[in-house]
């Protein structure tokens, strides 16, 4: 196998009926079997937990604080995972390494890691969208969705630049026309509109928002309101710092007139009647600093009276127009504009025409060239599949992708999908959704999957029961196509088919047991007699005889090494 990008490690602590399990996956075909409700796929619903997946505090096991789930993947080359993790703020892989790590808690929000650095769910999705595609047993009715159909055609033919530029034009294209049904409304409407975001521009305009700061108005507003006290204490500050007798200035002076005495006999006495000097100097100037505020501050009843009706009208536009003057700005810019459209309504309806007309074009333009590489890649994704399902079983089956013109641009383009499936000789080709059989639409889903593996750089595919409703006679087949798949990509399969089971390279068998009273799950890795016995078993149940042993010796021996 030369998959060289791939998960290493799954750890599931606490998870549903799952205390604590540890795999170690390898490269190639990974199988995972056991019997039914051991629990095979809690571990694919693992995976998807920490990539990003629905989390439910339900999935705690009962009993315990919190369950995690820890994955390990090897990226011989880390470059765009670790162009997405600098984007995030988190620290890169090293040595090609790296670590997810989610926790889900009882009580509390969950918390996600990736290289031990705490980061978001949209994180882990956007990595896990460039690591793994997961396929579960319910899947594949997505398949039968026009959209589902639509993405898996520009995923093959490497569409989705293409399809982002079209994207870009029909959201420019349906904002203008919004801008155009919001504009030409009747003549009554529009002058009451005129009406109201004239009244709302003088509004604001009148109220002087460059002159209404909250925090400035509420601070002079506290001065003013308090001018006679402020003058009180700042008065008694003056004069405990310098004025009176008995302050701290006449104090200080007191105590320089004993130093000169003092400096005769003690050596340290002259450094302290420096400090002295200082600290007197520092006095006069704080008690000037104070005066000087002072002789500002007015206790002037018609300045009060202005800020308050200041505030009262900052509350009032608050309530109206936004909870900052900031919010209060962009308003005022939004309806000055506003008001200038409906105002020169004619112009600019003429001017939206236009630009719509413009953007029509290039949506038409970039449409028609969406429509011709899907036309092109179509038919070459009809042929390709159509030789998967060959090898699967279906030796007359005909499998086409047929594009329909829309009447109007949509937001996938200008064309709607069908796929079409003749899954017998002799029966004519029929939209893929008529068809009821969800054994065969789950054959088709491998055959896109085994497909689109050719194309794509996701490493990791994990497909989890999608031999479900699939007859024992096509196993072959499907494990076949797996083991092919497998070549370029590293495939985690949980299957209830021997003949899916034989073809892995890494075979794991989940079992549940009960211990103390208590139900857990363990998944062991299986190989010499080991493995033979979980094959008979699949093949004839719990009761294993010569002949079943036997059968899956052999079966084992034409796959895969047995030991």
């Amino acid at each position: 196998c030369s998959v060289s990008r791939m998960l290493t490690n799954l750890r599931i602590r606490n998870l549903a009926i799952v205390d604590d399990v540890a795999v170690e996956f390898g490269g190639g075909l990974n199988v995972i079997t056991g019997e039914t409700g051991a629990g095979k796929s809690i571990l694919a619903n693992a995976l998807g937990l920490v990539l990003g997946g629905r989390a439910d505090r339900s999935m705690i096991r009962a009993g315990e604080k919190q369950c995690s789930v820890e994955a390990v993947f090897a990226l011989d080359d880390s470059e765009e995972i670790n162009a997405l993790l600098k984007d995030a703020g988190v620290d890169e892989c090293e040595s090609g390494e790296l670590l997810i790590r989610r926790i889900i808690a009882v009580s509390g929000s969950g918390r996600n890691f990736i290289n031990d650095c705490p980061t978001t769910v949209q994180t882990l999705k956007k990595v896990g969208n460039l690591l793994v595609d997961r396929h579960g047993p319910y899947d594949h009715q997505s398949l039968l969705s026009r959209d589902f159909q639509l993405d898996i055609l520009d995923a093959y033919g490497l569409l989705q630049k293409l399809r982002g530029e079209y994207a870009r034009h029909y959201a420019a294209w349906l904002e203008l026309r919004q801008r155009r049904a919001e504009l030409d409304g009747d003549d009554r409407n529009v002058a009451q509109q005129i009406d109201l975001l004239s009244f709302q521009v003088k509004e604001l305009e009148e109220a002087d928002l460059e002159n209404m700061d909250e925090e400035v108005l509420l601070a002079e507003h506290s001065r003013v309101a308090n001018a006679g006290r402020i003058l009180e204490l700042t008065e008694g500050l003056v004069n405990a710092l310098a004025e009176d007798d008995n302050s701290a200035f006449n104090a200080v002076a007191f105590a320089q007139r004993m130093l000169p005495e003092l400096e005769d006999i003690l050596d340290e006495a002259g450094v302290w009647r420096e400090e002295l000097e200082s600290v007197a100097i520092q006095l006069q100037e704080l008690a000037t600093t104070i005066a000087g505020t002072a002789q500002r501050i007015e206790a002037d009843p018609e300045r009060l009276m202005f800020l308050e009706d200041r505030l009262a009208l900052l509350q009032k536009l608050k309530r109206k127009y936004g909870c900052s003057v900031k919010e209060m700005h962009a308003f005022l810019a939004d309806a000055q504009t506003r008001l200038n459209e409906l105002a020169n309504r004619d112009e600019n309806l003429r001017k939206l025409d236009a630009e719509i007309e413009a953007t029509r074009r290039k949506l038409e333009k970039v449409g028609q060239e969406l429509r011709k590489a899907r036309q092109k890649k179509g038919a070459a994704l009809g042929l390709a599949i159509t030789k998967h399902l060959r090898d699967l079983g279906f030796a007359h089956g005909e499998f086409t992708v047929e594009l329909v013109a829309e009447d109007a641009p949509r937001p996938s383009g200008l064309d709607n999908i069908d796929f079409g499936f003749a899954p017998n000789p002799g029966e004519p080709l029929r939209p893929l959704r008529a068809i009821a059989s969800s054994g065969e639409i789950s054959r088709v889903m491998l055959a896109i999957k085994a497909e689109l593996a050719n194309h794509d750089r996701i490493p990791v595919l994990v497909f989890d029961e999608i031999d479900s409703n699939v007859g024992g006679e096509m196993g072959n087949a499907i494990g076949e196509k797996m083991l092919a798949v497998s070549g370029k990509h590293q495939v985690i399969c949980i299957t209830h088919l021997p003949q899916v089971a034989v073809f892995g390279r890494q075979h794991f068998v989940v079992a549940k047991e009960v211990c103390g009273k208590r139900t857990r799950t363990s998944i062991t890795t299986i190989e010499g007699e080991a493995r033979v016995e979980e094959i008979a078993r699949m093949l004839g149940g719990k009761d294993l005889t010569s002949v079943t042993l036997r059968h899956a010796r052999e079966m084992l021996s034409a796959h895969c090494c047995t030991g």
